[in-house]
């Protein structure tokens, strides 16, 4: 299944306020608590990757896209915070550069800025969603990647066409193992090669993934056999409860069980690696966030500091969203995401009737606004808990 963008659609969701309201409304125990709970505290670490997100433009539409990335986006880096970019690398030692998006390749400054960061002795990751290495306009691409040495992490929803194409479109499937082929005849992930390839795995549906030792030897056993595709790792992540998943969530009625879901998935031993420790996120703009998931709620790591303030946030790293958003990594020995937010909540859970949950999705869809939309979601958790206090009473 294929969906156009949130923004395409005019969903009240493509706003980030929007979304923050929502979430802000389902009762679940703030981060700050499990963090206090388990006697932890999270502080910035020295930086170690920069994330450059180059724009949300992409030849997919995927149904899970925190990004609410597509064809229609026009959102995209241009050359001069490139550039800034660069600077920061020149002035400061940050060893690894992750290049997302989007599909970042579509950039029509991507090839220059890889080169340009290999340039300064720097390892490069691509974030890339496979089907874009055969798109006509991008010939040449998998070879300018191998001859750049560039790291490839690829997201594959499935080792089966079903799920796949379900999540990101009819064809997909196909078409990513065509890539996967084209990879591996470069070199990638094979034994002893320099050349890395890494799969990322996310589920279809709302729930959380399985181990990721078990999950990358599913695939890898998969697809060895059936398409003669080799990789060298494999992540498994949950979806954040954002942008085009946080849609999906509330038009299934999903999203109060997911959110429980992932809060009660949390990891303690995580809290050590999360990426918002050593990450710095560049948004297309120029704009500075802890992660890629805080860059899209538009949750600056400080409210007006760019790239040209950079020296600033390094004197003093704030991490001021931190224990607002949250991903973990490793969850139940695998990897996920867990969302909470730093209003305090009440420890009980309540979820949705089915029919509560239609009324929230037709007066999504009806482009309530935010005030509307906060007003009509306590209403109908209040209506349930009373319904919830009726029953135990019978």
């Amino acid at each position: 299944m294929s969906v156009g963008s949130l923004r395409q659609r005019q969903s009240p969701l493509a706003g980030a306020g929007t979304q923050l309201q929502i979430l802000e409304s389902v009762p679940v125990p703030s981060f700050q608590e499990k963090l206090e709970g388990h006697g932890l505290s999270l502080q910035a670490a020295e930086i170690e990757i920069l994330q450059v997100n180059v724009g949300k433009l992409c030849n997919q539409t995927c149904a899970h896209c925190h990004v609410d990335a597509g064809p229609d986006r026009r959102e995209i880096m241009e050359r001069p915070v490139f550039e800034l970019c660069l600077d920061a690398l020149d002035r400061i030692r940050i060893p690894k550069v992750d290049v997302t998006g989007g599909a970042p390749e579509l950039n029509p400054h991507f090839r220059w800025f890889v080169e340009q960061v290999r340039e300064r002795g720097r390892h490069v990751i691509d974030r890339c969603n496979l089907t874009v290495l055969l798109l006509p306009s991008q010939a040449g691409l998998a070879e300018f990647l191998a001859q750049n040495k560039v790291e490839i992490i690829c997201s594959l929803p499935y080792y089966q066409q079903r799920e796949t194409d379900l999540q990101r479109g009819s064809g997909v499937f196909e078409r990513s193992i065509e890539a996967l082929r084209k990879l591996n005849h470069l070199g990638y992930g094979g034994d002893g090669s320099p050349l890395t390839l890494n799969l990322v795995y996310n589920p279809v549906g709302a729930y959380l993934p399985g181990a990721q030792k078990q999950v990358e030897a599913d695939f890898r056993r998969t697809l060895l056999k059936k398409f003669n595709v080799s990789f060298n790792h494999l992540y498994a992540i949950a979806n954040m409860p954002i942008s085009r998943f946080l849609d999906f969530l509330i038009r299934s009625g999903n999203l109060e069980g997911y959110m429980e879901r992932l809060v009660n998935a949390f990891n303690p031993a995580a809290v050590e690696g999360l990426m918002c420790r050593n990450t710095l996120s560049v948004g297309w703009d120029g704009r500075l966030y802890d992660c890629d998931f805080n860059q899209m709620l538009d949750l600056e790591v400080l409210r007006g500091v760019e790239l040209r303030g950079l020296d600033r946030l390094l004197s003093e790293p704030p991490m001021e969203n931190a224990s607002r958003f949250f991903v973990s990594s490793r969850l139940r020995g695998g990897s996920g995401a867990v969302f909470t937010t730093k209003t305090r909540r009440r420890k009980e859970f309540c979820g949705f009737e089915p029919i509560q949950s239609v009324s929230l999705r037709r007066n999504l869809v009806a482009g309530k606004t935010c005030h509307e939309f906060h007003e009509l979601f306590q209403r109908n958790r209040a209506l349930h808990k009373e319904n919830l206090s009726q029953r135990r009473s019978a």
